[in-house]
C-alpha cells in the first residue's frame, strides 16, 4: 500500500507549463513530453547553460522560452515548477488568477506513481537531511530491500519513479520548497529533524517556514518521527492531519520514554517499535557504529533508524547499515592530524544551526568561520559556543559580524582577521589557525555561513580548506 493515489491525469495534449530548466526542470520536461503533453518551459536567464539546455529539448518537441520566466504562456492548464522559484513571482499570480493548478516537481512524480509503487520514507528538516537520508538508505539495504536515496539528494524523484528500475521503498529528502509545491504529498513516514530559521526570504517568515517543514507529516500512515529535544517538531506532529493508527515517535540523545528511540550508556536502543513499549528497549547499534560520533551526527542515525523500524527493518540490519555508511565530503570530515593538532572540514554548516551542532563535537576549538551571513546573527551561537573556543579565524564578506558578536560573548577569545578574498586565503586562515592552535585542539571549518563570496559552493570551499591541510601537513611530515 502506497498511500492515497490522486486520480490519474490525462496527459495527451495537455497545456504545461514548466518553470526553471536545470536539474528538476529538464526530467520534469522530458517525462511530461513523453507522456504527451504539450510542454513549455520557461526560464528567467538566457546564458549559455541555459541555451545548452534548451538544445537538448528542443527536438523532442518542447518549446522553451528563455530570459522571460515572469509570463504565463496563454492557454497554460498546469504550471510545474523548480523547487526553488518563490511563490511571490509574476508567473504565479497569474497562473492563480487563471485557477491554473502549481506542482512542483515532488508532486509531479508524486502524482505519476502506479498503483503498486515503492512507498516513500521522507526526511526534511533544516540540517542533517542529506546524511539522514543516506543512512536511512543504507539501513534498507542492509535489511535487503531493493531501494535509493532521492529527492533533494541530487537524485531525480522523477526519474525514480518513471524508469525501468523497480524499488521496495524510496528514502527521499525533501526541501522545504519541494514540501510547499507538494500539496497531495501521502508518505508512509515521515521525519522532521529541527527546525531553524532558515530561506526566511522564501519563505517570508519563520512561521511559514515550519508550516512547509510541516507538510511532510500530512496523512502518514504509520510514524511521524519527531526531534524530542526541538519542540517545534513535535508541534508541527500534533497539527498534522495523519492516518488512523499514525504514531508519534520521538528521538532523543538520551535515555529514550516509551514510543522513543535514543541512547543508553552508548547504545542506539528502541523503545517505539517493541511489543511492550513501557517495559522493553531493543538494542540497535553502537555509538561507534555511527561515522562520525558527533552528537548532531547520532540524532541522525536515530531518526534514520526510527523510519526504517517504522518500515518493518529489524534491529540487527539499522546496526548493519550504520556500519556500512560513510558521511559525504566536507561534512564534519576528519582531513588531517598536523603537529598534534586535528583538522575537520565541516564546509556543509552553512548556516549558525549546523555550526553549533559542529561546534559542539569538540573541544577545545580553533574555530575558522564567515562568508555571506544571508541575514543570519551570531550572538547566540558564541554565547553558546565560547567555552569551547581556543582561538577564531575569520573570512569572508560578512566576517565583521561574527567578530562582533564574538567581542560581546567571548572577548577573551584571540581573533584573526583573514581580509583578503583572493586563491591563496583559505591557506592563510588554516595557517592562522594552526598558529593559535596547541596540541589536542581541533581547528573546525564550520563556517556558519554560505560560500558564494569566495567560492562557487560548499564543496569548493571545503576543497580549498582541504588542500591548504595536506600542503601544511606535508611541511610537517
Amino acid at each position: 500500500m502506497t498511500g492515497p493515489h490522486p486520480e490519474p491525469t490525462d496527459w495527451h495534449g495537455k497545456r504545461v507549463t514548466v518553470a526553471g530548466l536545470g536539474v528538476s526542470g529538464l526530467p520534469a520536461a522530458r517525462v511530461l513530453r513523453g507522456l504527451g503533453a504539450d510542454v513549455t518551459v520557461v526560464n528567467d536567464s538566457d546564458d549559455e547553460r541555459a541555451r545548452a539546455q534548451a538544445a537538448e529539448l528542443e527536438p523532442l518537441g518542447v518549446t522553451v522560452r528563455l530570459g522571460d520566466g515572469d509570463t504565463l504562456p496563454v492557454g497554460t492548464e498546469l504550471v510545474v515548477t523548480a523547487p526553488g522559484w518563490q511563490p511571490g513571482k509574476p508567473l504565479f499570480a497569474a497562473a492563480a488568477a487563471a485557477g491554473v493548478e502549481i506542482w512542483g516537481d515532488v508532486e509531479l512524480a508524486w502524482r505519476l506513481r502506479g498503483p503498486d509503487a515503492a512507498p516513500w520514507l521522507a526526511v526534511t528538516g533544516t540540517n542533517g537531511k542529506t546524511t539522514t537520508v543516506r543512512m536511512l538508505a543504507a539501513i534498507l539495504a542492509a535489511a535487503g530491500l531493493r531501494t535509493a536515496a532521492v529527492g533533494n539528494i541530487g537524485v531525480s524523484l522523477l526519474d525514480a519513479v518513471t524508469g525501468d528500475e523497480t524499488y521496495d521503498v524510496l528514502a527521499v529528502e525533501l526541501s522545504s520548497y519541494q514540501l510547499h509545491w507538494a500539496p497531495s504529498l501521502r508518505v508512509h513516514s515521515a521525519a522532521v529533524l529541527n527546525l531553524a530559521p532558515d530561506h526566511l526570504d522564501w519563505h517570508g517568515s519563520m512561521e511559514a517556514y515550519a508550516a512547509d517543514k510541516g507538510r511532510v507529516y500530512e496523512g502518514n500512515r504509520v510514524a511521524c518521527v519527531y526531534n524530542a529535544a526541538d519542540k517545534a517538531t513535535e508541534d508541527l506532529v500534533r497539527a498534522a492531519d495523519v492516518e488512523e493508527g499514525c504514531r508519534a515517535v520521538g528521538f532523543t540523545l538520551g535515555a529514550p520514554a516509551p514510543s522513543q528511540l535514543g541512547v543508553v550508556d552508548g547504545i542506539l536502543v528502541d523503545r517505539a517499535f517493541v511489543d511492550n513499549r513501557r517495559e522493553q528497549a531493543q538494542e540497535l547499534a553502537h555509538v561507534s557504529d555511527v561515522d562520525p560520533p558527533a552528537p548532531h551526527n547520532i540524532a541522525n542515525a536515530l531518526a534514520a533508524a526510527a523510519l526504517a523500524r517504522a518500515y518493518g527493518v529489524e534491529p540487527a540490519a539499522v546496526r548493519d547499515g550504520l556500519r556500512a555508511f560513510r558521511p559525504d565530503a566536507h561534512r564534519i570530515e576528519h582531513v588531517a592530524d598536523v603537529a598534534g593538532v586535528s583538522f575537520v572540514d565541516d564546509s556543509k554548516a552553512t548556516n549558525t544551526h549546523a555550526a553549533e551542532a559542529s561546534l559542539a563535537a569538540y573541544e577545545p576549538i580553533v574555530w575558522i568561520a564567515g562568508g555571506l551571513a544571508k541575514g543570519a546573527t551570531f550572538d547566540e551561537l558564541v554565547a553558546r559556543s565560547a567555552k569551547r573556543l581556543r582561538g577564531v579565524v575569520l573570512i569572508g564578506a560578512d566576517r565583521a559580524l561574527i567578530r562582533e558578536a564574538l567581542a560581546r560573548h567571548a572577548p577573551e577569545v584571540p581573533v584573526v582577521d583573514v581580509e583578503r578574498t583572493d586563491t591563496g586565503a583559505m591557506s592563510a586562515a588554516v595557517r592562522e589557525a594552526a598558529r593559535l592552535a596547541q596540541p589536542g585542539d581541533t581547528v573546525l571549518m564550520a563556517p556558519a555561513c554560505a560560500s558564494m563570496d569566495m567560492f562557487a559552493n560548499y564543496n569548493k570551499r571545503g576543497e580549498a580548506f582541504t588542500d591548504a591541510v595536506r600542503a601544511l601537513a606535508a611541511e610537517h611530515a
